[in-house]
């Protein structure tokens, strides 16, 4: 069972609400996304740390409903 984009990007935001998300399929299977993630709670963090928020916020859902995300975060522009 694939998992919907919006899923992901309204756990993401339930999680870190600040959150900027975007979210691209990128086989059309709703297996493969790749996620783009801007929050001002990666301030400070590492690239690591950034991505353990994210993958956190999906709440075991990663290699299960979600096969592959692709993740790139960082801190929004002023």
């Amino acid at each position: 069972m694939a998992m919907d984009a919006r899923e992901i990007e309204r756990l993401i935001k339930a999680a870190i609400p600040d959150a900027q998300v975007m979210i691209r399929d990128l086989a059309g299977d709703g297996d493969h996304y790749a996620a783009t993630v801007l929050s001002e709670a990666f301030r400070g963090k590492s690239r690591v740390q950034q991505h353990q928020l994210v993958y956190s916020a999906l709440k075991g859902q990663m290699g299960g409903m979600l096969h592959a995300l692709a993740l790139q975060t960082g801190v929004p522009d002023k």
